[in-house]
Order: C-alpha cells, then sequence, then structure tokens
C-alpha cells in the first residue's frame, strides 16, 4: 500500500529528529556557512536520512534541502523543502530547543508540513486542513490560545527591514512589555508552539516565501486557524515582508499596534 503525502511528512520528520537526539551531545564538526553561520555534522546527516525518506516514497519530486540545496528533477511540480536542525546554534550549545522541518509544495500551495523535536517526541503537523500534534502515535488537535502572553521574537540577522523595524526596538517598548512577555527560542519551533497555544504570538522580519526554516510552522499556525500575516498586517509574502503570527485576532492586533510605533526611517 502506497504511502500518503501525511504520512510521509510526519515519517521524515521523525527520522530526522532520530539522528538530531542521537547525536545530541557529541562533539560535532562545524562546516562555515559565512557570516557567523555554520552547520553541524548533525545538520547534515539528518538532512540526508530525512531525503532518502522523501526519495523511496516519491523519487519523481524535487528536494530543497537547507544544506544540499535542490535535487530532483527540475520540473517537478512537488518540491520538498527541508530543515534539518532549526537552531543549529542551540544544538552545538547543548541546548535541547531544535525542529526538524519538512513541507511539500504543490502548485496548490503546500500540502502537508511537520515540525517535529526530537527531545519530547512530538510531532506537529498538518494536512491542509487540520493540524494536529502527534505523541506516542497518538494525535490530538493544535488549539491557539493567546492566554500565555508569551510572544517570541526573532533576533537573528539579517534584518532585512531595518531601519523601518527591528525586533530588538519591539523588545524594547514599553507598551509591549506592560501587555506581552518576551521569549527569544532561536527555532521555529515556536511557530509551532503557537499553534499550539504554548505562545500567543511569533514576530520575525524577512523574506519567508519557500523558506526551508519557516514554512512548516506558517502552515501548522495557518491550519490551525490562527492569524498570520506580514510584518506590517498585509497579506503573507506580500510587501516588506515579515511574520505576525498570533493565536487570536486581538493578540495580532494589539502586536500590529505596537508595530507600527516604531519610528519611520
Amino acid at each position: 500500500m502506497s504511502t500518503t503525502d501525511r504520512d510521509l511528512v510526519v515519517a521524515a520528520a521523525q527520522a530526522g529528529a532520530a539522528v538530531v537526539r542521537a547525536q545530541y551531545g557529541a562533539s560535532s564538526a562545524r562546516v562555515d556557512k559565512g557570516g557567523g553561520d555554520f552547520a553541524t555534522a548533525t545538520d547534515i546527516e539528518a538532512e540526508r536520512v530525512v531525503v532518502e525518506v522523501l526519495r523511496a516514497a516519491r523519487p519523481d519530486d524535487a528536494v530543497v534541502g537547507e544544506e544540499s540545496g535542490r535535487t530532483g528533477p527540475g520540473h517537478a511540480g512537488r518540491v520538498w523543502l527541508v530543515d534539518p536542525l532549526c537552531g543549529t546554534l542551540n544544538y552545538a550549545a547543548r541546548t535541547m530547543l531544535v525542529a526538524v522541518n519538512v513541507a511539500l509544495r504543490t502548485a496548490s500551495g503546500i500540502a502537508v508540513a511537520a515540525s517535529a523535536d526530537p527531545f519530547t517526541d512530538e510531532v506537529f503537523w498538518t494536512d491542509g486542513p487540520s493540524a494536529w500534534v502527534r505523541r506516542d502515535g497518538v494525535d490530538s488537535p493544535l488549539v491557539p490560545s493567546g492566554e500565555s502572553r508569551l510572544v517570541d521574537v526573532n533576533l537573528d540577522p539579517p534584518f532585512a527591514i531595518a531601519p523601518d523595524f527591528r525586533a530588538a526596538r519591539l523588545l524594547a517598548d514599553p507598551g509591549f512589555v506592560e501587555r506581552f512577555r518576551p521569549r527569544v527560542v532561536s527555532t521555529t519551533l515556536a511557530v509551532a508552539w503557537v499553534a499550539a497555544g504554548r505562545r500567543a504570538a511569533y514576530v520575525t522580519e524577512g523574506d519567508l516565501q519557500d523558506s526551508v526554516h519557516f514554512t512548516s510552522g506558517i502552515a501548522l499556525c495557518q491550519a490551525a486557524g490562527c492569524v498570520v500575516t506580514g510584518i506590517q498586517g498585509q497579506p503573507l509574502h506580500t510587501g516588506v515582508g515579515g511574520l505576525v503570527v498570533a493565536a487570536d485576532r486581538e493578540t495580532h492586533t494589539a502586536l500590529l499596534a505596537l508595530i507600527g510605533n516604531q519610528p519611520a526611517s
């Protein structure tokens, strides 16, 4: 019996997570990617395993991996986006805050996506219409909630919208501190946490179209019913780009007002 895309995306993310978990704490060689960025041998091995799972089931699909780039048929209308270890610096510093992200883009959009936490053995996944978290083989629906008031903010460069917007200025806004509680997890696992009700919102700048880092989390949040827009409240992947994903409309509106307080360039 053939494997469905839904089952395949979960299996691929779990395979990558198994590598990340098994190699945690071991000394790992680094590959310099420039600008202070690097990959570890674990990134490369996890991506190899994820791609191997995808290739075995879908040999005619293309794959875009963070470390290996695009492989497979150039004309393929189905493209898998793979981020084998989101939070490499966390991982290298022996901090258990990372994710393995896998998503399938087709002509009609993101068909399926998964974000796996190697250390809780949870997989957040979506088949498009719905979003779930799998623990011990059991799926539970993802339910967003703004109750925590925890907002995760991405502080990593590049700062594509500066000086019009800087996340560090948002953190210093008295109105932000009065209403929300900032967090900096430094992995897109935090985007999945918004869908799961563990964060009220997530904010970042940058061009996130077909991003191997963000596509899975965005798809999860959209399927779970979060409010998802660009940094200025515009449709996603338009204008200046960026991302504001919030558990509810009230949280989203409050964040947009605070972002709008930033001084014009």
